[in-house]
């Protein structure tokens, strides 16, 4: 009987973490829930100066926006009596080994690849790993199966002391722990890879199943990073994007589903995902990709539920249902909303727009000429009774006198600019229904 799979987000709350970082979370995760496994997060927080419970908070309350539930939770500060154990066996076994080195070199040992530098001052009794110096091969889901030598690697560090495990130590004893099957992480985490495999030997564990993913990178090229302006998850919520959206298009950054498809409910994603199409390039993160996500997400709500979004972001007095398909035309994601407001763009609601009589002359057509075309349109939509007043209705109406002019403008621009005061509108027709028949003509009666 195989193993049940386990997979695992371990997030330092270093800092706020960006989507590239949950794009490995939403992986592990949809490859446990496709195999009827377990996703554990931990949060790795034995960096102790710079570990901070806010971070912490963020990431337990992005993932549980996105719809990533987790099945076990650990805290790898709470796991330190059993790293602790664990050293003083391999130290026992003669697997690792005290190293008595200057105090100077302790905050860049973990870097250092085994190599001490010179110096002098404090001794730090620092635990050092004995290297055999071989070949360690590991099966990697992406990259197929890589070998690398360990020589290079020296007598590398795995603790600062009995007390301080480094990250190889920590890593692989907690996996160990916790029973993950597949370790999924960025390719940057190749090179880590034998140092763990060692120490998965000396300790008796077995080695996990690999998946390095192809890194992230930003419109620049460049690895999308918090340091560069990558916004974290909670950004992407208060700007209005749904979770639905940023679930579906972080998947799709260096992942496809094998077909043309692109639109998938957090349900469908786990059915479709799998490793075999995951790219073996890195793969550009790309913002307005997101927000075209996220539109076609809006598209699926319902009228009820597109409403009462829509009118989170608007004054109570213009919580009106007739604006909603005025809005949802102009917008990509939510927050586009307070930018409208800021922009005045949904005045015209509240209030006849004001401008100067310029903005209604169409190109060359003389302002009398102007003025005759709103007399026609005044005519016309005086006619048809309050109930009949739809924007349908407006429109054929309106688009006969249009159809009889040289150039449509001449009626269509003068009426858009009475309506709503702006160079770009929504459809004037749309605009005159919204306002009702007393007003828009009260307004075609003040362009005159």
């Amino acid at each position: 009987m195989e193993n049940k799979v386990i997979t695992r987000f371990a997030p330092s709350p270093t800092g706020f973490l960006h989507l590239g970082n949950y794009r490995t979370a939403i992986f592990a995760y949809l490859y446990a829930r496709k195999n009827n496994g377990s996703f554990v997060l931990r949060i790795e927080d034995t960096d102790r100066e710079r570990s901070k419970k806010e971070y912490e908070d963020d990431i337990i309350e992005s993932l549980k926006w996105l719809g990533l539930s987790y099945d076990k939770f650990y805290r790898q500060s709470e796991n330190a009596d059993r790293h602790k154990e664990i050293l003083e066996k391999m130290i026992k076994d003669g697997s690792a080994y005290i190293s008595k080195e200057p105090a100077r070199n302790a905050f860049s040992i973990a870097d250092a690849g085994g190599e001490a530098k010179d110096g002098s001052g404090i001794l730090k009794e620092l635990v050092r790993f004995k290297n055999p110096n071989i070949d360690v091969s590991f099966q990697d889901e992406i990259k197929g199966r890589v070998t690398m030598n360990t020589e290079d690697l020296g007598d590398f560090v795995i603790a600062k002391n009995l007390n301080e495990p480094l990250f190889h130590l920590a890593v692989v004893v907690d996996d160990f722990d916790e029973g993950v099957t597949h370790v999924i992480r960025g390719e940057d985490h190749v090179s880590n890879t034998p140092r763990q495999i060692l120490i998965q030997r000396a300790i008796g564990a077995p080695t996990p199943i690999y998946v390095h993913l192809p890194l992230v990178l930003g419109s620049d090229k460049l690895k999308l990073s918090k340091r560069r302006g990558a916004l974290p998850v909670s950004n992407y919520r208060n700007l209005g994007f749904l979770p639905e959206a940023i679930l579906n298009g972080v998947s799709f950054v260096g992942w496809n589903p094998g077909n043309e498809r692109e639109i998938f409910t957090h349900d469908e994603l786990i059915k479709a995902f799998d490793f075999r199409h995951v790219q073996k390039s890195p793969a550009v993160f790309n913002e307005e990709k997101l927000k075209w996500f996220n539109k076609e997400h809006m598209k699926s709500l319902s009228v009820g539920e597109l409403e009462k979004r829509i009118f989170e972001y608007l004054p109570e007095e213009m919580q009106n249902p007739k604006l909603v398909p005025i809005i949802f035309e102009r917008i990509s994601k939510f927050g586009d909303i307070k930018d409208m407001l800021e922009r005045g763009e949904l005045d015209f609601f509240l209030k006849q727009p004001e401008y100067p009589k310029e903005k209604l002359i169409y190109k060359n057509v003389s302002s009398q000429k102007i003025s005759e075309n709103l007399n026609q349109a005044i005519k016309v939509l005086k006619k048809l009774n309050e109930n009949d007043f739809t924007k349908e209705k407006i429109k054929e109406v309106l688009m006969k006198i249009a159809d009889s002019l040289e150039n449509r403008g001449e009626l269509l621009h003068p009426i858009r600019f009475a309506l709503s005061g702006l160079d770009k509108s929504p459809d004037p027709f749309i605009i005159a229904e919204i306002l009702g028949k007393n007003e828009t003509i009260s307004r075609l009666q003040k362009a005159i």
